[in-house]
């Protein structure tokens, strides 16, 4: 599991291989990411957007921006939960992912983008 922490919104990270979903060996290795995002602040919080920036092994890149996640901008109260699972695609066994969500606080307006940790993503054999 990968976490981490920005003013208090709390993001934690766990991922998946798919083995049925891929091809092994080819340009087609699909793993889902599992999200948990937790307010330990005092304010409500919504999110707006998210930024994405996904690496396979040869640092080969692509970036996804957009508003909220999987077609939600969540509210999420102090002390409350969002989770949610996406997936992504890699053209080779091994990779990483990265990002931010921007954030706004409901009492104020105050926006603020809070980091989605480094993630990695391998083939399970890949990691022995």
């Amino acid at each position: 599991m990968f976490v981490k922490v920005t003013e208090g919104i709390e993001i934690s990270v766990a991922t998946k291989f798919e083995s049925r979903k891929s091809v092994p060996f080819s340009d087609f290795n699909w793993f889902t990411y599992y999200i948990d995002i937790v307010n330990h602040s005092e304010f409500e919080v919504q999110l707006l957007r998210r930024h994405w920036k996904i690496y396979d092994s040869y640092l080969m890149s692509q970036e996804v921006e957009g508003e909220g996640v999987i077609g939600e901008t969540p509210v999420i109260q102090p002390g409350a939960r969002h989770s949610y699972h996406s997936h992504v695609n890699l053209r080779n066994e091994m990779g990483f992912m990265e990002g931010t969500y921007l954030m706004q606080r409901m009492i104020d307006g105050y926006e603020f983008y809070v980091e989605i940790p480094r993630f990695s993503l391998e083939l399970p054999f890949k990691s022995n």
